[in-house]
């Protein structure tokens, strides 16, 4: 993790260096500048010695080489980096501006001023340049491997291998020199000097007496581009500083918590920690650590009280299956020693009631156990529980037994009633909360359903006119096994789990079941009322 967010959070700033480092465009307007000025110098010089350096015979100027070299000399001495030279029409040198005739008649040549030596942290920023100019695409500048280069600032003019020093056999050159079209000529040299050279023919009137060859060193270019690489690479240092010191930051806010989240996770894995796995300091943050930690931490206490459920499930499964089993055995223990037919017959009669009733408790048991697995694994679908009330209620009522049996009323619109959910499992629901109002009503009573929409939740009501539920068993009704008979009803009619899954189906599809009392005016208990919420679809 740590790596990652190094390379993640490195990456721009040393993109940007690169793009930085790599100045060629800065360079070539750089160059193009140093060019134009060293040309127009040139002409300036060049028509200097055509004015002054020439003697007219026969209306045909020549140059004047007494005349022209000291002449030449003046005119580049203000320039200590520049060196001019002066040839005629056929290539032979006339004047240089760097020798001059010393003591004695001795020919003395003056070479350009060595380079002005770099401080330590040029020197730093220089090689490190150079470094990373041998993985990055190189531009005119960075060719130091190859000193003989000419560069075409002009793409309309000529390109060809011209060297500063022309002479008498480079015929084709002289030719283009006399008429002005040489190509600026830029090279660095082996010492590291950044040499532009340029010539310019020198006229009087339409005639060319001559080639002016200027060469300067453009120490002000590479002193620029170091000032840029050497702000750039500072600020490049600065900034992978602080992205090394901020990448930690991060993996220290994010990395670590997360890795002591897993280590949380192992401990829930292996039983440990079942209170507070996961540690407060994660739990109290804001942030989205913060929320993992706490919804880690509910799922462990959502997983651990599933567990504790399951292990009272079966426990009270056990409890409930002993008690038929108990009676069977006890009957058959007792048939063994009597001969009177008729106790015979009433203790088959037991045996038979008490097999019914386990196979009652072991379906319920099931389907219980299937309900939260099943409603995981199906997504939930838009239903309509208009036409599932209808069809129970009158399902019903056409097969009461009697007719002092209770009745269903229904009152719902015939349409609006669409939650989100399983169709099986709401039946189910809705099937468990007839079923248990029926039974708690008396003869020629009546059971009313209700159904609306209210906003986001669909809500029905199933109310009846039974003894309603003890104030205090209002939750403990909704516990698996829990069962509140009716009067005069046979022991074992009920498994007292069909409140307990439809609270599990509800609640399974992000809804709410709930328990109260009808009362009337003076309070007085009038039935019980059994909401159902669910989300509308």
């Amino acid at each position: 993790m740590l790596r990652r967010i190094l390379l993640l959070n490195a990456l721009p700033p040393a993109l940007l260096a690169a793009s930085l480092l790599y100045l060629d465009q800065y360079q070539n307007g750089l160059m193009a500048a140093e060019v134009e000025a060293l040309r127009t110098q040139a002409r300036i010089y060049a028509a200097g010695i055509s004015e002054a350096a020439v003697r007219i015979e026969n209306d045909r100027a020549s140059l004047v080489p007494e005349l022209a070299r000291p002449l030449l000399r003046r005119l580049v001495e203000p320039s200590p980096n520049t060196q001019g030279k002066l040839f005629d029409n056929t290539g032979l040198l006339v004047a240089d501006s760097r020798v001059r005739e010393g003591s004695g008649g001795a020919i003395v040549s003056e070479p350009l001023p060595p380079p002005e030596p770099r401080g330590a942290l040029s020197a730093t920023v220089s090689g490190i340049y150079d470094r990373l100019l041998v993985l990055l695409p190189r531009g005119f500048l960075g060719q130091q491997g190859r000193p003989d280069v000419v560069v075409d600032l002009n793409p309309n003019a000529p390109s060809f291998d011209w060297q500063p020093d022309l002479g008498p056999e480079r015929r084709e050159e002289l030719r283009i020199a006399l008429e002005g079209g040489v190509t600026p000529y830029i090279r660095r040299t082996s010492d590291g000097r950044l040499l532009v050279s340029v010539a310019e023919p020198a006229r009087r009137g339409a005639q060319s007496i001559g080639i002016v060859l200027l060469t300067r060193e453009a120490r002000e270019v590479d002193q620029r581009l170091i000032e840029i690489r050497t702000s750039v690479l500072t600020l490049f240092a600065i900034a992978l500083v602080l992205t090394v010191a901020l990448s930690f930051f991060l993996a220290r806010t994010i990395a670590t918590p997360m890795l002591e989240l897993a280590r949380a996770a192992v401990r829930m894995r292996e039983g440990e920690g079942r209170a507070n796995s996961v540690p407060s300091g994660l739990v109290a943050r804001d942030d989205e650590i913060g929320v993992l930690a706490r919804d880690l931490q509910n799922s462990a206490s959502a997983l651990w009280g599933r567990i504790d459920a399951n292990e009272r499930f079966a426990a009270d499964v056990a409890h409930e299956l002993r008690n038929p089993l108990t009676s069977v055995r006890s009957a058959i223990e007792t048939l063994r020693r009597i001969e009177n037919p008729d106790q015979q017959k009433r203790l088959l009669a037991i045996i038979a009631e008490d097999a019914v009733r386990m196979d009652r408790l072991i379906a319920d048991i099931s389907d219980s156990s299937r309900v939260d697995a099943e409603l995981s694994r199906i997504i939930s679908q838009p239903v309509d529980i208009a036409p599932i009330l209808s069809a129970l209620a009158e399902l019903h009522n056409a097969t009461r037994k009697s007719d002092t049996d209770p009745v269903v009323e229904l009152e719902a619109p015939e349409d609006g009633l669409v939650v989100r959910g399983v169709e099986g499992r709401v039946v189910q629901v809705f099937r468990n909360l007839l079923g248990n109002a029926l039974s708690f009503s008396p003869e020629n009573g009546k059971v009313t359903v209700r159904g609306r929409p209210t906003g986001a939740v669909v809500e029905v009501t199933v109310e009846d006119e039974g003894p309603g539920i003890p104030d205090h068993k209002l939750e403990s009704i909704f516990e698996r096994f829990y069962s509140e008979r009716p009067t005069g009803e046979r022991f074992g009619q009920h498994s007292g789990l069909g409140l307990s899954i439809s609270r599990q189906i509800v609640e399974g599809l992000r809804g709410r079941i709930s328990a109260e009392n009808r009362r009337d005016a003076d309070g007085k208990v009038m039935g019980a009322r059994f909401v159902v919420r669910l989300p509308a679809a």
